[in-house]
């Protein structure tokens, strides 16, 4: 009977342990992660919105690569919150929901993402996400260039309706008419000019060259720059000095060019003061023309550069108002740079003067071709 009780005793015992044993490892048994269903991987890679899935428990358990470079998957999470708060209403309705969403700025600037969030099985949501950071800029790029361009026209504008009431209150005074018809020229001539260069930036939007591009011979190009600017030159007693290597020719679109290095000649020209000197040099640098155009003027300061490509911006509002100028002019030589394969360079120090460098590709002209 001892021995009977030692062994009832025993099996108890293991009946016991098996039984805690039992219930432990019921307990640590997580709930199964959801399968991805057959084939979704293949669909999800070939689609050209970025993929997420997130499970019942708000965990991330498939994202494809652009996802996560996008920033919307962190540590197995998506984020932001807004985009989370997306998915758990899908989940509770089955409905599919679309939403414009901001990234928080990580490397500087905000990113935005058009996200549709949908069901795909009981238990896993999908998020499909597409970059609209670039769509988002060139938006806001046309509301500030629309707000900008009303705001503009209606200074030449408002001065030609006040011109046109003094005109008709002064009828009986001679000279003053004579000198409101002369201020009326003036805003007529900064209103044409203006409107023309809104029209030529907006052809030039696409930085991509045109089908009317030929070969220039940047002599010829040089010259009917610096006699754009002559009369304004000689009225400042300015010298305008050329220095153009022989046989030096580029391909691309001759209208533009010539605006852009009539736009440089003439800032030049404007921003210089009477009696100093503006140079014209342009050489062969390689496969590269190098046009320069400095001036001993007024300059720059550091902190503007890289603004001064910026549509309608002015380092000096008022000075350039008063000169006539529009705030566009160096906008369009960046794109009329661009636009016939080259770029811009600039260097200034205020109180030493500026020299701007369009730097285009160099071509040989079909003579030389033969020649070589």
């Amino acid at each position: 009977m001892l021995i009977a009780g030692a062994i009832g005793g025993v099996i108890g015992a293991m009946v016991t342990y098996l039984w805690r044993f039992d219930e432990r490892r019921q307990q640590t048994v997580e709930e199964p992660t959801p399968a991805v269903p057959p084939g979704a991987d293949l669909v999800l890679s070939v689609l050209s919105s970025s993929a997420v899935l997130v499970d019942s428990s708000d965990t991330v358990v498939n994202a494809s690569a652009p996802a996560v470079a996008m920033g919307i998957v962190h540590d197995n999470r998506l984020e932001p919150e807004e985009l989370m708060s997306l998915v758990r209403q899908v989940r509770r309705d089955g409905q599919v929901r679309e939403a414009d969403v901001s990234l928080q700025p990580r490397r500087g600037t905000t990113s935005y993402v058009h996200a549709r969030v949908a069901p795909l099985t009981s238990r896993l949501i999908l998020v499909l996400a597409d970059d609209r950071t670039r769509e988002h800029r060139v938006e806001s790029i046309r509301r500030d260039f629309v707000a900008n361009v009303s705001h503009e026209l209606k200074t030449p504008v408002g001065a030609l309706n006040l011109l046109a009431e003094a005109v008709g209150e002064a009828k009986d005074d001679p000279e003053a008419v004579v000198r409101f018809s002369s201020r009326m020229h003036q805003e007529s001539e900064r209103l044409t000019r203006l409107v023309q260069q809104i029209i030529d930036l907006s052809r030039l939007q696409n930085d991509v060259l045109s089908d009317d591009a030929t070969t220039i011979k940047v002599g010829e190009l040089v010259s009917e720059a610096c006699e754009h600017s002559a009369t304004d030159a000689e009225h400042k007693d300015i010298a305008i000095v050329t220095s153009v290597e022989a046989d030096l020719y580029v391909h691309g679109h001759r209208a533009q060019l010539h605006a852009a290095v009539s736009n440089l000649v003439e800032n030049a020209v404007t921003y210089s003061p009477e009696g100093s000197r503006v140079t014209v040099t342009a050489q062969r640098d390689g496969e590269e023309v190098r046009l320069t155009i400095a001036d001993n003027g007024i300059g720059i300061p550091g902190e503007e550069l890289d603004r001064i490509f910026e549509r309608f911006y002015r380092v000096d509002p008022a000075r350039a108002r008063a000169t006539g100028g529009t705030g566009l002019g160096l906008s369009i030589v960046k794109h009329v740079a661009a636009s016939n394969g080259g770029s811009v360079e600039v260097w200034s120090e205020q109180g030493l003067g500026s020299s701007f460098t369009l730097v285009l590709p160099s071509h040989l002209n079909d003579m030389n071709e033969e020649h070589a």
